[in-house]
């Protein structure tokens, strides 16, 4: 039996209510009223060959609160005259706010609609795009609004988020909700307070001219005889902000970069080179040094669909990079080596050579093994001096 019952009516109202349509209705006309729900009714035969069951789901759905029923009159050959529902309407927003025992709820989003209507108007859009959402937000909504009154009185303050000094908002609390903070924010600020080259969650204090830590980058010289800081002898591993790296002025001819930590500490001594660890920031920190783009650079990474992707967001700043230890060889003759990788990466990339870009879908299709990759510290260590010592030997 497929006929409408009182509870897929109320599911039908339970939707619009998901789909934010009847917060919508609650402060705008984005309903119109009556409102005709779907019914699907028993047919002719079913008067006949289901009468008793007909008479129940009629019982059934007349009985369905805050709903209206609109019906017809029909006269069959063998139960003679009767009276069966031919529609369902909601009349109003109470109502179907009723169904569902939702009234409440679009009380509160109306309290919160007009607070923001009152002091930032320019969210309404927001509001009324992210209805459920707002809701979600009521019990944090004043520090909201409150931070957003802020820095429109204060455009780009050129402080740390820490000396934002408001009753109830610290560092953390801005930290946490910087995802809606700042779609608000774009539609709060004027243009000149948004450095627009700024996105994603983890820019949100360029974007907004707050003050940010300073990216620090870590590297290895692997030649004593390069010029180093002050106190440091040998071979020291030395962290700088990514400002005072671009300012070095060291005679390198070649830079390796790795993602893992244990082969940078065990890089072995280069002429002329360093080691960058490459973990835990962007390469935009890198292309302020602008002495990078006159060096042999060498990226090794895993070799797995991800290590390439992110050897080709490299080459996307550094189109001279040339990768290590990323080729087929490698990756077959450390086969009692190989592991699985979570998630592989499957989009393409445009930046790979001809090499890379073979293994890569060799790798993303499940070619050779699903979900294969080999990471880069399970290398042989002494097919890694073997490879080092191949490449060292070539000139500048």
């Amino acid at each position: 039996m497929s006929w409408t019952t009182s509870a897929d009516l109320r599911v039908q109202v339970q939707r619009l209510w998901d789909r934010g349509e009847l917060l919508r209705a609650s402060v705008s006309e984005a309903v119109v009223w009556p409102l005709r729900l779907t019914l699907k009714a028993p047919a002719a035969n079913d008067l006949s060959d289901r009468f008793e069951a007909v008479r129940d789901w009629v019982r059934a759905v007349a009985g369905t609160p805050h709903v209206r029923i609109e019906w017809r009159d029909w006269t069959h050959r063998v139960q003679g005259k009767q009276r069966l529902p031919a529609a369902v309407w909601l009349d109003s927003l109470q109502d179907a706010l009723a169904v569902i025992e939702q009234a409440r709820a679009a009380e509160r989003y109306q309290a919160l609609w007009q607070q923001a209507a009152t002091a930032q108007p320019a969210l309404l859009p927001w509001l009324s795009k992210r209805p459920l959402q707002v809701l979600d937000l009521a019990d944090r909504w004043d520090r909201l609004l409150a931070v957003v009154a802020w820095l429109r009185a204060h455009p780009r303050p050129t402080v740390y988020l820490r000396q934002v000094d408001m009753p109830g908002v610290d560092s953390k609390f801005i930290e946490s909700h910087r995802g809606v903070l700042a779609e608000w924010l774009d539609l709060a600020l004027p243009p000149e307070a948004i450095d627009a080259a700024a996105t994603g969650v983890a820019q949100f204090a360029h974007r907004y001219g707050f003050l940010d830590k300073p990216v620090r980058l870590r590297f290895r010289l692997l030649d004593p005889t390069l010029p180093s800081l002050p106190g440091c002898q040998g071979l020291p591993d030395v962290t700088l902000d990514a400002a005072s790296f671009a300012e070095l002025t060291l005679p390198v001819a070649r830079v390796f970069i790795t993602e893992n930590e244990t082969n940078f500490l065990a890089f072995p001594p280069v002429a002329k080179a360093i080691v960058i660890f490459g973990a835990g920031y962007g390469w935009e920190s890198l292309t302020r040094a602008r002495w990078l783009h006159s060096c042999d650079l060498c990226y090794w990474g895993d070799i797995d669909t991800h290590g390439f992707a992110i050897l080709d967001q490299l080459r996307s700043h550094f189109p001279q990079v040339a990768s290590f230890l990323m080729d087929r060889e490698t990756l077959l003759t450390h086969r009692a080596q190989w592991g699985e990788e979570p998630e592989p990466a499957r989009h393409d990339l445009a930046r790979l050579t001809i090499e890379e870009a073979a293994l890569y879908d060799e790798l993303r299709f499940d070619r050779i093994q699903p979900r294969l990759r080999l990471e880069q510290e399970r290398i042989g260590y002494r097919w890694f001096g073997d490879s080092l010592n191949r490449i060292s030997a070539t000139s500048h």
